[in-house]
């Protein structure tokens, strides 16, 4: 059995962590040749094998609804960032694609954004660092017990 007491508060200092670190390094997409989610989308997207994910994959990963990401995806599509293409392997379903276009942009944005990122992090040591990616994804379920 957990302390109930401890439990909100670690959940409170997590939210408000997140909620910190997130307006801090959020700056860097003020004048970015992307909007923070089109960068979500192309982090996705650019991860995947050949630069392409199943549509389901970049919407489980996003925290917008189901339609605003395909909303958002066929406004990259209609401006060169992005592909989309039927899915062979399934009917009902979409493969999205990066574009070069998409890619560079992409590119260019992930490497200040990382900088940013790693700047931000440094208040904890590589030790700190390791822990907390094992607590969190524990939390989120791709942990041990």
């Amino acid at each position: 059995m957990i302390d109930r007491r401890l439990a909100v508060a670690a959940w409170e200092s997590l939210f408000r962590a997140q909620h910190e670190v997130f307006d801090e390094i959020s700056g860097d997409f003020e004048s970015a040749p992307l909007t923070q989610a089109e960068y979500d989308v192309l982090l996705t997207v650019t991860r995947s094998p050949e630069m392409t994910a199943r549509l389901r994959d970049v919407t489980g990963n996003m925290l917008i609804s189901q339609p605003s990401v395909s909303r958002l995806v066929e406004r990259m599509s209609a401006t060169g960032l992005l592909d989309k293409l039927p899915d062979p392997e399934d009917g009902r379903g979409a493969l999205v694609r990066a574009t070069e276009e998409g890619a560079s942009r992409f590119r260019a944005l992930a490497a200040s954004h990382a900088r940013s990122i790693a700047t931000r992090m440094a208040r904890l040591d590589d030790a700190e660092l390791s822990r907390l990616k094992l607590l969190t994804d524990k939390l989120r379920g791709h942990g041990g017990s």
